[in-house]
């Protein structure tokens, strides 16, 4: 049987330890598991996009910044 919330009594368990419970669980999943190999459609993606860097490097945006206008956005 699969265990479920209520039987783990996780759902006893505030929001805040969920969160953490999930990222726990999430990290060991990803320690003990090896990455997906790319597609050829995703691997064409990332050449693009690392050409069009290479290309324009001015055009990058810090990652201060775009955190900044999306909490702006989030907040109004």
């Amino acid at each position: 049987m699969t265990p479920t919330l209520e039987s783990l009594g996780i759902d006893k368990l505030s929001v805040a330890d969920r969160i953490a419970l999930a990222q726990a669980i999430w990290d060991s999943v990803a320690a003990e598991t090896e990455p997906p190999a790319l597609t050829d459609a995703q691997k064409k993606e990332i050449d693009r996009r690392l050409a069009a860097h290479a290309a324009n490097p001015s055009a990058a945006v810090p990652w201060e910044q775009v955190e900044a206008a999306a909490l702006a956005r989030i907040s109004q």
